[in-house]
């Protein structure tokens, strides 16, 4: 019997991409024997052509499925979405810009119809990013994986294949804020890792700027540990000790020599340090404090305007 495959492409203003990028995966999931595929694109509230196009396409091909969301609420939105009207017996999330090579899908369906249910697609190399952007990213996993218990795999993006099983366990997750790099570790799952190739991107450009990937990292750090809140006890604490022994320092040097500890410098550089210590741990405690209000809100992770 024919199994079910939908395919996520989270998409905003991907108006140069949308076409070759269909046309690709068609060419593909074509050829790929006993699968029936579904297309779901979620159009995450493109300002350009990019529904336009998709639903041109959508008359020439009855198995693609539009998603149209009120305004832009972001990938991992999007993503959420497009797990959340899945409806095929897996699913694979790929990007609209053609740089996740969809070549790869027959070896991710080969895996899964081995009974694997989760498959990756690994990076073997980031040189299509600039130097800054490799480095950034090389540093918020190894600094995400040394401070949570929870490991995200390193040059893994969105790309993968996930069984149902998986769609629904992480239909089950009931954050708002969603980190779904996290939440797809999260609930586990057998897993393998295939190796890819990331191509440059042919036209456009990134969606994600430094601003955003910042904010995506502060939502990894506090989606998935409380060390980030823990060290500044740990901290205060040693802190704490140094100032007492310090204080001990002072009276006995008093006592012995007579003469007090001088300089308003080491006073100033004292204060002005502890004092910035103070705003680092009031800032993330308030990343935490921002966390809980958003969820207490329990608005929605995504709005639909339409289906088409």
């Amino acid at each position: 019997m024919s199994r079910v495959i939908s395919v996520i492409i989270p998409c905003h203003n991907e108006e140069k991409n949308i076409i070759k990028s269909l046309h690709a995966l068609n060419n593909i999931l074509d050829n790929i024997p006993h699968i029936t595929w579904k297309v779901l694109l979620i159009d995450d509230g493109s300002s350009d052509k990019t529904l336009e196009i998709a639903t041109s396409l959508q008359e020439q091909d009855n198995r693609l499925k539009i998603i149209e969301f009120s305004r832009n609420f972001g990938k991992e939105a999007a993503m959420t979405a497009g797990l959340d009207e899945a409806t095929g017996d897996a699913a694979i999330i790929i990007d609209a810009d053609l740089q996740d090579d969809p070549s790869l899908i027959p070896q991710m369906v080969k895996k899964w119809e081995e009974g694997t249910e989760v498959v990756l697609a690994k990076r073997s190399d980031r040189t299509t990013d600039h130097v800054l952007k490799r480095f950034t990213a090389s540093l918020f996993y190894r600094t995400h994986n040394a401070l949570s218990p929870l490991k995200i795999p390193e040059n893994v993006g969105d790309f993968r294949l996930i069984d149902r099983c998986v769609i629904d366990a992480l239909k089950l997750l009931p954050e708002r804020q969603r980190f779904m790099k996290g939440l797809f570790a999260y609930v586990g799952f057998k897993t393998e890792t295939l190796t890819y190739k990331r191509q440059a991107r042919e036209t456009g450009e990134s969606k994600f700027t430094p601003l955003s990937l910042w904010n995506l990292a502060l939502e990894g750090f506090t989606s998935f540990s409380t060390i980030p809140l823990r060290i500044w006890t740990y901290l205060g604490t040693i802190g704490a000790i140094l100032s007492i022994i310090y204080g001990f320092f002072v009276v006995f040097h008093k006592l012995l020599y007579g003469n007090g500890t001088q300089g308003y410098t080491s006073i100033f550089f004292a204060i002005l340090f502890f004092g910035s210590i103070q705003m680092i741990t009031v800032g993330i405690l308030g990343e935490y404090i921002g966390r809980i209000y958003m969820e207490t809100k329990q608005r929605p992770v995504y709005i639909i305007r339409k289906r088409h």
